[in-house]
């Protein structure tokens, strides 16, 4: 990687790229941007090694989120939530949320995990994606690959751009258990009927160019599909391989670094079978924390990258730092 893809500001008040700035990695920021609000927090991207692909998360935006036992530990009681935010030097009455789809440049295909909130975001600061992969020298035209994850919003809110897709000369790749549960009109009258018309209108216009994989399918060679259902009927997770070296990306199988990590077994209330996706966090972090893998969380702090280890009843979470720069 040279030193202009790597180490740039990006203007987004003009939208160029500016002056070099040098870091292992790449760090981007609107250097326009200086306000601390979090509506109009600055675009930012990370870059990093993995093998010989290298990897680029961009954060699509961050929003406050209310009360955290309203969506963490729905089953537990306010203190105790709070209780343990505390001990984590987190407050307990407000918690904030980040949103970072991912790319992955193999060399041959440009791969892009999950799409943001897209133009439906803007107005509250959401939807910064394709700002985020212009500052690290991509443009939405050179995207190969889409995969979702799985079909909520906040990940296919970014397929569309106007009516039109938004990564104009891409295929797709889902599961075919995700996609046939929110295409479903079994989904109209129930609690689901919303999202089921965010897929009717941001992914069943692209059927025709979608690859459907299930547990174990290949999306590029070194990118794996694996099933993590519970959080949506159909949600997987992927492992990203090069040269021997592992990510996990495991999108909303754990979307609090404190929460769902130290106490896997609490109730979410975007789980759509919660008993199933504790399940699912169980295995897929004991696996990590056992096979010493890092992993990409869509919804853990910037840039989402980290690694976990056993601890009590649940896991610790270890921000990355400077493993993939040297």
């Amino acid at each position: 990687m040279n030193i202009s893809r790597r180490s740039l500001f990006y203007t987004a008040g003009i939208g160029t790229l500016a002056a070099p700035f040098i870091m292992n990695g790449s760090i981007v920021r609107a250097a326009s941007e200086t306000k601390t609000d979090m509506t109009i927090s600055p675009v930012e991207a990370r870059s990093f090694k993995l093998g010989g692909f290298r990897v680029t998360a961009v954060r699509d935006g961050m929003r406050a989120s209310g009360v955290p036992n309203e969506t963490f530990g729905t089953n537990q009681s306010a203190d105790t939530v709070g209780a343990l935010l505390t001990e984590n030097f987190l407050p307990a009455d407000s918690f904030v949320n980040s949103f970072t789809p991912t790319i992955v440049d193999t060399g041959s295909q440009l791969v892009l995990f999950d799409t943001g909130m897209g133009e439906g975001g803007r107005e509250n600061g959401l939807g910064r994606l394709a700002e985020g992969l212009r500052a690290v020298g991509y443009a939405p035209e050179q995207v190969t690959v889409v995969v979702l994850t799985h079909m909520h919003g906040d990940h296919i809110g970014g397929l569309m751009e106007q009516g039109k897709p938004a990564f104009p000369n891409a295929r797709y790749v889902t599961g075919r258990t995700e996609y046939d549960f929110w295409v479903s009109a079994d989904r109209v009258g129930t609690g689901a009927e919303q999202g089921h018309k965010g897929v009717l209108a941001k992914v069943k216009p692209l059927a025709d160019k979608i690859t459907f994989i299930e547990d174990g399918g290949e999306v590029v060679p070194g990118i794996t599909g694996m099933n993590a259902f519970g959080h949506s009927p159909g949600h997987m997770i992927y492992r990203i391989e090069s040269d021997g070296k592992v990510l996990m990306l495991t999108a909303d199988t754990a979307n609090h670094f404190v929460l769902s990590l130290q106490r896997p077994d609490w109730e979410v209330r975007f789980d759509m079978d919660k008993a199933a996706a504790a399940a699912t966090r169980k295995r897929v972090f004991d696996m990590v924390a056992t096979d010493r893998l890092a992993f990409m969380g869509y919804h853990m702090p910037f840039p989402a990258v980290g690694f976990v280890e056993k601890a009590g009843e649940g896991y610790r979470f270890v921000p990355m730092t400077y493993q993939f720069d040297i």
